[in-house]
């Protein structure tokens, strides 16, 4: 028998943190769920014994409020005004007294009203006998609670006064003479203070008879609503006792709200609201089959559930995120150690390999800064050869003119015109400087410097490069315009690189305008907020899209083949952008190409800000 060993695949080991992931998950919400059902109905009994409390205290007080009265009538039935009255109703005299006996202990009773009834129904004397609306000659004998009396000695009843058409707690007794019924003397009993009492307990309280009708509510527009549907039985005897009046009995559930002391939600629509969720908790009152109800809201119940289930959720879960992360951290520690071990070995060959390369690095960046130092030094010469020609004419003048005021000195002197002698021998001496100058200019603007940026003052700056582009100047005729710049500018550069810069920014704008009339470039320097700008403006054709998008580039030139190599304005920006500033250009709004040069403005100086 051989055996088969199942090698597990990669697949495997990836879907495995998902599979925990997603039972761990699982496991959360089932305990969340069954925290919910046990938080939900720990709080539903906590709220049954609180609402059991509470309408235990309301039954009571309306107990003892009702049995307050349950004597008086059988005690106002002694008086002999009334049996008198009974033998002899038609006597004014006797109406008289009952009316007054009667008036007289509603006052002191602080009940609605009293009234007295023959044993055919009808009234004989009441305390709102003086009253538009008095009980006197109404006929009461299909009101339960006169029967009530006459068979049982005394009547209860709750309903709406078909004469006043105010509600009422009616009690009835008998009045007696030798054990014969002469008649019912009534008490009517408002309950106001009940209802009133029932508003200000902040809950939905109801109470309803024993037919489940509503007839004192903490809210008035539920008042003569049916806790459940009421049968035609019902129908019919509150139609023959006109208990509630005229009052359309309409149910406030589709299913009966059940009867004694529980919690339990059950979906009610009330009057002007949609069906919902209430917490439904009964009472019986009394000896009537009444029930007091208080209708709560179980969204509190539910929002606490729902929150200490939440919580007990996110314990388990955090429970075991813990255990899974100590877990990992052990088996990680584990996997450390091992690739801790690999990395030192790899760092090790790594830093060999990086040291090489720094090496490497730093010479390549020498041969870089070599590189820019001699494209520097051979756009110099470069731009001196352009300019060869209008310099050897530069120099060629002063010397004829050395050679000629030399051999007139000559002629004079052997003449002995001293004087004259004199003069050509000045002229010759600033001959002499004038072509020192040329020539020192030419040695500084042609000698390669080491790269130590410094403050160089910018207006002698500008005074050298226009001395080396005065041979291209006379050769055009052109007229350059300079702004004097202020001699404390001081900008941070080198001065042969910041001379070069301008040397290829003067003999650009010059370049630009061979062939005009009356050429003219204009130069002004500023300086601003640290910094200090030099604009070379020309006047020529201006500068088009094509040619600004190249400008810039090395070895792009429009001039002929012999007149430049495109490297002047790339050198440039190279020596402009190793000195931390910028250089552009961009057409004048009258016409004709300026280019900018920005440089930093040297502290010690007294740049203008």
């Amino acid at each position: 028998m051989t055996g088969v060993n199942r090698i597990k695949s990669p697949i495997d080991y990836n879907r495995r943190p998902l599979l925990l992931f997603v039972a761990a998950v699982c496991f959360c919400l089932l305990l969340g769920w069954l925290a919910y059902r046990a938080f939900f109905s720990i709080y539903l009994d906590n709220e049954r014994r609180l609402s059991a409390q509470r309408l235990d205290a309301f039954a009571l007080s309306l107990e003892a409020t009702l049995a307050r009265h349950e004597s008086l009538p059988s005690l106002l039935a002694l008086d002999p005004s009334l049996p008198a009255l009974l033998r002899a109703p038609d006597e004014a005299a006797r109406i008289s007294a009952a009316n007054a006996y009667l008036e007289a202990a509603q006052q002191s009773a602080s009940v609605a009203a009293a009234y007295l009834i023959d044993t055919d129904g009808k009234t004989l004397a009441a305390s709102n006998w003086r009253l538009p609306r008095s009980f006197v000659g109404h006929n009461y004998a299909f009101r339960p609670y006169f029967r009530d009396a006459l068979a049982h000695g005394l009547g209860r009843f709750y309903g709406v006064g078909v004469t006043t058409g105010e509600s009422g707690y009616f009690l009835a007794a008998p009045v007696r003479e030798n054990g014969r019924n002469l008649g019912v003397v009534v008490l009517k009993v408002g309950l106001e203070a009940m209802e009133q009492a029932m508003a200000g307990a902040g809950e939905t309280l109801l109470l309803s008879d024993a037919d489940g009708i509503v007839f004192l509510s903490s809210e008035r527009k539920l008042r003569y609503r049916a806790l459940a549907p009421l049968n035609e039985k019902v129908m019919a005897r509150l139609s023959e006792t006109r208990q509630y009046g005229n009052q359309l009995i309409s149910p406030l559930a589709e299913q009966p709200i059940p009867a004694g002391q529980q919690a339990s939600p059950l979906q009610i629509a009330l009057p002007d609201e949609t069906s919902r969720e209430r917490l439904i908790t009964t009472r019986p009152v009394g000896t009537q089959g009444w029930q007091v109800v208080q209708l709560g809201d179980p969204g509190e119940a539910r929002a606490a559930a729902l929150g200490a289930a939440i919580a007990v959720a996110f314990a388990a879960a955090f429970t075991l995120g813990l255990a899974a992360h100590f877990r990992h951290r052990t088996r990680r520690r584990e996997e450390l150690r091992r690739v801790y071990a690999e990395l030192e070995t790899r760092i090790a060959e790594r830093t060999a390999d990086l040291t090489e390369q720094i090496a490497a690095l730093e010479n390549t960046k020498a041969i870089l800064r070599a590189t820019r130092d001699a494209a520097v030094q051979a756009g110099k010469l470069a731009t001196l050869g352009q300019m060869s020609a209008g310099i050897s004419h530069e120099l060629n003048q002063p010397l004829a003119a050395l050679q000629t005021f030399a051999d007139n000195a000559s002629a004079l002197l052997a003449r002995g015109r001293y004087a004259e002698v004199a003069e050509n021998l000045q002229m010759i001496s600033q001959l002499v400087d004038r072509t020192g100058r040329i020539v020192r200019q030419l040695k500084t603007f042609a000698r390669k410097e080491a790269a130590t940026p410094q403050a160089v003052t910018v207006k002698l700056a500008i005074e050298h490069a226009l001395i080396i582009v005065e041979p291209r100047r006379r050769e055009i005729g052109a007229r350059i315009v300079l702004a004097a710049p202020d001699q404390a500018l001081l900008a941070i550069a080198e001065a042969g690189r910041l001379e070069q810069i301008l040397v290829n920014l003067l003999r650009n704008g010059l370049d630009a305008m061979v062939g005009l009339p009356e050429p003219v470039l204009e130069v002004t320097t500023r300086g601003a907020a640290g910094a200090i700008s030099i604009a070379v403006r020309d006047h020529g054709p201006g500068l088009s899209d094509d040619v600004r998008n190249h400008l810039f580039e090395a070895f792009y030139t429009t001039k002929q083949a012999d007149e430049g190599l495109g490297l002047g304005l790339a050198i440039s920006l190279t020596i402009a952008e190793s000195y931390g500033g910028t250089l552009c250009a961009h057409n004048a709004p009258e016409g004709g190409a300026v280019f900018v040069l920005n440089l930093a403005c040297c502290r010690r100086s007294r740049c203008p800000i």
